[in-house]
């Protein structure tokens, strides 16, 4: 199974929408092609870290690829795909960018490198430490 993180700024949809929304939800409006060749990889079923952006930088959730990627519906553009994901669980406690920068196994990170790519793959060992950082069972 492979892993990911999917950014969003909280003021434009965030964890608690994710997770009132009670059904899977498109992540659409990305416009970056390897964060949309990341979602033409993902397979149903897989789990990713819900990350705010901007001003939190940290993970604050776990979702799950409900659907595979499809046609964008924010565009008539057939260049954009997108993934419909749905909220799993809430981290306890978030993670901040920071204390991922501050662990050194999370060095080779795409997050820590290449922190404005908005949908990104996780290794398993980075899932399974940010998910205990986090205080959920990875």
């Amino acid at each position: 199974m492979a892993y990911w993180l999917f950014k969003s700024e909280p003021e434009t949809w965030g964890w608690d929408d994710q997770v009132k929304k009670g059904a899977p939800e498109e992540w659409n409006g990305v416009r970056n092609y390897q964060a949309r060749n990341n979602m033409r990889e993902m397979k149903k079923g897989e789990l990713g870290f819900f990350y705010h952006s901007v001003k939190e930088k940290q993970v604050v959730g776990i979702v799950r690829v409900a659907n595979e990627v499809h046609p964008d519906s924010t565009t008539d553009d057939p260049r954009w795909e997108c993934v419909d994901v749905e909220a799993v669980k809430p981290f306890k406690t978030p993670v901040t960018l920071e204390d991922i920068k501050a662990h050194p196994e999370l060095s080779d990170m795409v997050l820590v490198n290449n922190s404005r790519l908005s949908v990104q793959p996780v290794s398993e060992k980075e899932w399974k430490i940010i998910c205990t950082m986090g205080g959920v069972e990875p």
